[in-house]
């Protein structure tokens, strides 16, 4: 290696690449494909279309991340850094994928206006940090993972518990005669046990991959149990274009691109403590302008997500934690993996494949993938001093409480105005809003370099998770 050239820059030849840049992408792929699957069921979508969706996801995942690797002027951090579909806009963008009148073309909206908003702040975001220390960013991922595992449990369970039937015009709850069936519960049983198996006894990478292998093994299982079917596999196509506004012209209301702003706003600000971590991880000093690069690259990542029919873009924690694993910061690697990416965004039966993997299969999945996300905010939080500032403990508790208030309590706030009901109907915005606000009134905004080595340490000790 050349003495001038910063790992980070390192070229790597081509037949270690491949097989690094693959342990990348499988290393995020289950987690970049839950979120198409979350919406496009929630929708109802054709099993046809949410292998659109799947197939769209992986497409803009690959354009995100080669900007966010190889940089555009002013744009891209140019880190080792896989970009994938954002957990913290699931809750949101749900909400609206239940209001009849925004669906699927008002959240295309949203993400494009938040694409907007987060290329256009990313100067000032950082300037935010001091609102956001361990004690609120812990508190927002803990309740992102518990919000999440909602859906999971609902997957292992074979979907929802009441499915919504029109009958002569009226929309109407029937129960669903799938769900909790004792041979789905038993397979999403299997694929938490093989998971769990391979996170005991696995090394290195097949530790890495214990998720994508448990998925595997389940939808073996399924397949043999006559679960699991491959007629769409069958008749997808091999290859086809992913072309803009597939669905239809994107539609724009206020509030939901209000909601996704602010859903943007967190998503950057959980970015900021990302970057840092893998600065310190790569051995690279991170300036204000490197942050800011990064930051519009997420808004960037975010704009085409909306245009090429997908959602809100970040960077995947779990593929900063693996440059750590692996000791490779060379950023080459993760171009490689974003190239893969876009190679599989444009076959179709791939993810006609993946649509066909049956929700007790993910159910067993997403108990580990949420319950990862909460682990996440619980490690962050052992960090945050409780025992001498005992305000700390309120400023989570009471924001912990707000995160719930939708998950156990859906008519809540059933008589506020409806257009309000996309926002409040998401426990990880209104545990956002409430944790920065009883922080703030608790405990001050701290400086920017405080505030700066906080959320690297914090960022740091997620990453061991």
């Amino acid at each position: 290696m050349s003495a001038t050239i910063h790992p980070v820059d390192e070229p790597i030849p081509l037949p270690r690449l491949i097989p690094l840049a693959l342990q990348h992408v499988l290393v995020m792929y289950a987690g970049a494909v839950a979120v198409p699957l979350i919406i496009g069921r929630a929708l109802n979508l054709r099993p046809e279309e949410v292998a659109f969706l799947i197939s769209a996801d992986l497409f803009a995942c690959g354009l995100a991340t080669l900007v966010q690797c190889l940089g555009l002027p002013g744009v891209g951090i140019r880190l080792p850094v896989m970009m994938g579909v954002t957990f913290a806009a699931v809750g949101p963008m749900l909400s609206m994928a239940a209001t009849p009148d925004i669906g699927l073309l008002g959240i295309y909206g949203s993400v494009i206006a938040a694409g907007v908003f987060g290329v256009a702040v990313a100067p000032f975001v950082s300037r935010l940090l001091p609102l956001f220390p361990p004690v609120v960013t812990g508190t927002i991922i803990l309740v992102i993972g518990i919000s999440l595992m909602r859906v999971g449990i609902n997957w292992a369970g074979g979907g929802l518990p009441m499915l919504t039937r029109v009958v002569d015009g009226v929309p109407m709850q029937m129960a669903n005669p799938n769900y909790a069936q004792l041979t789905g519960l038993g397979i999403a049983l299997f694929v938490l046990l093989v998971i769990l198996a391979l996170i005991k006894w696995g090394r290195g990478f097949l530790a890495n991959v214990a998720v994508l292998l448990g998925i595997v093994a389940g939808s073996v299982l399924a397949t043999l149990l006559g679960v699991m079917h491959f007629e769409k596999v069958a008749s997808a196509a091999w290859f086809d274009v992913i072309l803009p506004f597939h669905f239809g012209m994107p539609q724009f209301h206020l509030v939901p691109i209000a909601t996704m702003c602010v859903v943007m706003i967190v998503v950057m600000i959980e970015s900021l403590g990302m970057f840092l971590a893998l600065g310190d991880i790569t051995g690279k000093r991170i300036t204000q302008e490197d942050l800011t690069r990064g930051l519009r690259a997420d808004g960037l990542g975010t704009l085409l997500g909306g245009i090429f029919n997908t959602f809100p873009y970040t960077s995947f924690s779990q593929n900063v934690g693996l440059v750590g694993v692996t000791g490779v910061r060379s950023r080459w690697v993760t171009v490689a993996g974003g190239v893969i990416m876009l190679i599989l965004g444009l076959l179709p039966k791939m993810a006609a494949l993946v649509e066909a993997v049956p929700q007790v299969v993910l159910g067993g999945a997403g108990l580990v993938m949420f319950g990862m996300v909460a682990a996440t905010g619980a490690r962050i939080l052992a960090n945050v001093d409780f025992r001498t500032n005992s305000h700390n403990l309120f400023v989570v508790a009471v924001s912990v409480g707000f995160g719930m208030i939708p998950l156990v309590a859906p008519n809540f706030f059933r008589n506020l105005p409806h257009a309000l009901h996309p926002l409040l109907e998401s426990g990880i915005l209104l545990a956002a809003i409430a944790s920065v606000l009883l922080n703030a009134f608790f405990n001050g905004v701290g400086s920017q370099a405080h505030a700066r080595r906080e959320a690297s340490a914090a960022a740091a000790a997620a990453e061991h998770v």
